[in-house]
């Protein structure tokens, strides 16, 4: 039977992804600039009559196809459920673009308020999904994938594959629109700022034992 815990971790696992889409859609909602991971997206998105969301699965779903052609025969099967979190990633980035509709900051303070809390709420829906450990986002596990390909350090090549996803980002900008849309301060300071906040709520979770509630319950689900 399924046991307790996996249910609990797959529930952290879809809270985990609608903050991520949530916090995502707030920080685009700033007009400071979107998240390093939904730079191209979101630049598509203003490109082509594709929404946001769509454009993310698109994305996301090219990250799931690295990752299994780096890690070849090895790649392990639970891990194809990498593209469920792709269309869910997808679906919530939409969705929390639609919540966050309202949300429209004229003045440059409200506008950095903005970056802060999309900021918080990415970095609380990514500790979500890690907490979970159930299937990875096919970001991070492309990442990891290439560290162990290339025996680099996990935090030197995710800082890459940002700044190449900015790159790239402002390179598709500049070609459509002949300006550098998506990537401001707001950028620069959720890139940062996302970090810290999870090393918070990491340090939150550990001291006060939340990790035992994922756990399965004696002498349940045997």
């Amino acid at each position: 039977m399924v046991s307790t815990g996996l249910v609990k971790r797959c529930l952290v696992l879809l809270c985990g992804l609608f903050f991520m889409g949530l916090g995502i859609s707030l920080v685009t909602r700033s007009a400071l600039g979107t998240s390093p991971i939904s730079s191209v997206p979101y630049v598509l998105c203003l490109a082509f009559p594709v929404t946001f969301g769509e454009f993310t699965i698109i994305l996301t779903l090219i990250f799931f196809a690295a990752e299994v052609f780096i890690i070849g025969r090895s790649f392990p099967k639970r891990q194809y459920l990498q593209i469920l979190v792709a269309f869910s990633l997808g679906f919530f980035v939409d969705l929390g673009m639609y919540l966050s509709a309202g949300v429209r900051p004229d003045f440059y303070p409200e506008q950095i308020a903005v970056v802060l809390a999309g900021s918080a709420v990415l970095a609380f829906g990514i500790f979500l999904q890690v907490t979970a450990n159930v299937i990875l986002n096919p970001g991070e596990g492309l990442v990891r994938a290439i560290a162990e390909k290339t025996h680099k350090r996990f935090g030197i090549v995710k800082v890459f594959f940002d700044t190449s996803l900015v790159a790239a980002a402002a390179l598709i900008s500049l070609a459509a629109f002949g300006t550098i849309e998506g990537f401001r301060e707001g950028t620069v300071i959720s890139a940062i700022l996302v970090g810290y906040i999870i090393l918070g709520i990491a340090f939150v979770y550990a001291r006060y034992g939340c990790e035992k509630w994922l756990a399965d319950e004696p002498g349940r689900d045997r």
